[in-house]
């Protein structure tokens, strides 16, 4: 059963200092948010109907979310986190860089094969496999699978395609899911594993093709977010955190393409 903590629910005493603050209606702040790469223009929007109704402003900073583990580590002055996975902020929790009871599931991402030719790929079920079998192509872009978890789904899918070793040299690899996203809209590479998220736009491919890659191919995308040490006083950061839950961010979410 996944745990969606309420406000209430968190459990440290800076939580609850948090929850006094809410209370008493804190000035307005700036928040400093890392944000995985592939929620990039979802968080754009978000963020600025956040900061509409809260007053609040947010500095966002987007890329692979194991560069972040990394920065966050070294003392990034980051207040929140929205991962690209699950494993990242439980272990943030688990080391104390985080607020105990504040990570939460904020979206599912979707994996797809993607390509600025708009005859390349069809809709089958087996029409991803059939082009990454047949060759006719120089390039195949994915993100760092030890940075990005997007990258590490993309590396699932061809080895359960039963094409890993056959693809190995054609695979270019970006820091994060929108830099190998931008080799394939750049033309460096001919085909990408992205997210969803990036080339869709009210529900419609904005440009190219692309198949979606069947979800028994990889594992589940669970994306989750939650406040970070640096956070942990500060208001604003368990406010944003309920934003996301609001129907006003869940519209914005699924209209990117991603389950709740």
């Amino acid at each position: 059963m996944k745990f969606r903590p309420s406000l209430a629910r968190l459990r440290t005493p800076v939580a609850a200092a948090v929850l006094m603050l809410v209370g008493l209606g804190a000035s307005a702040a700036e928040l400093s948010v890392a944000v995985a790469a592939n929620f990039t223009a979802p968080m754009q929007k978000i963020a600025a109907a956040f900061e509409q109704t809260s007053g609040h402003r947010l500095a966002l900073a987007f890329g692979a979310t194991g560069k972040f583990y990394a920065q966050i580590k070294h003392g990034a002055p980051f207040t929140v986190l929205l991962a690209a996975d699950a494993a990242t902020p439980a272990r943030l929790e688990e080391e104390g860089l985080a607020v105990a009871g504040s990570r939460f599931t904020y979206a599912i991402g979707k994996l797809v094969l993607w390509s600025r030719q708009a005859e390349l790929l069809g809709e089958g079920k087996d029409e991803g496999k059939k082009v990454l079998s047949k060759g006719e192509f120089a390039h195949l872009a994915i993100a760092d699978p030890k940075l990005a978890p997007y990258g590490a789904a993309a590396m699932q899918t061809l080895t359960r395609l039963g094409l890993a070793d056959a693809l190995q040299s054609r695979l270019v690899y970006g820091e994060s899911i929108g830099q190998a996203y931008q080799f394939v809209a750049s033309g460096n590479a001919e085909l990408g594993f992205v997210a969803l998220a990036q080339v869709l736009e009210d529900g419609k491919l904005r440009a190219g093709s692309a198949w979606m890659v069947p979800d028994q191919l990889y594992e589940p995308i669970r994306q989750d977010a939650l406040i970070l040490r640096n956070g942990s006083e500060q208001a604003a950061a368990a406010e944003l955190l309920e934003f996301l839950r609001s129907s006003t961010a869940q519209d914005i979410i699924r209209a990117y393409g991603y389950g709740l």
